[in-house]
């Protein structure tokens, strides 16, 4: 009686310790910085979004959610206006993600690229915005 006992409980543990195992995993994953390069896209004030190769990235919602850390610094010259200052460029930023709900959760880092390295990127084909 003993014997099955003490299976039982080793049992109960390893189930424990492989639940455990795997809640810690999905939350290291979700904080892990990962470097997401695509079209910025700042139409209005506080509203934010970065396109890549997989998919649209919530930034910044005005009145709402804004992710934590600084957003690129993209030069004149590389920034397409569309709405006095406001509009679009291609940048890079390094940050965890909430891969479910397509936010992006704190920018480590950030920075603008040449337009040209979105536009020849062919994951991005028919992605810039208007």
């Amino acid at each position: 009686m003993r014997t099955i006992l003490f299976i039982g409980l080793v049992t109960c543990a390893f189930v424990v310790a492989a639940s455990l195992s795997s809640e810690i995993t999905i939350v290291e994953a979700q904080t892990k910085a990962v470097l997401r390069c695509g079209w910025f896209s700042n139409p209005t004030p506080a509203n934010a979004w970065l396109v890549d190769r997989d998919g649209e990235w919530t930034i910044g919602i005005q009145g709402g959610y804004q992710a934590e850390g600084d957003w690129p610094d993209i030069t004149d010259s590389q920034w397409v206006k569309t709405n006095n200052h406001y509009g679009y460029g291609c940048a890079c930023i390094k940050a965890t993600v909430d891969r479910k709900s397509g936010r992006v959760i704190k920018i480590v880092s950030s920075y603008g690229k040449p337009l040209t390295a979105c536009r020849k990127d062919p994951s991005l084909k028919r992605q810039e915005p208007k």
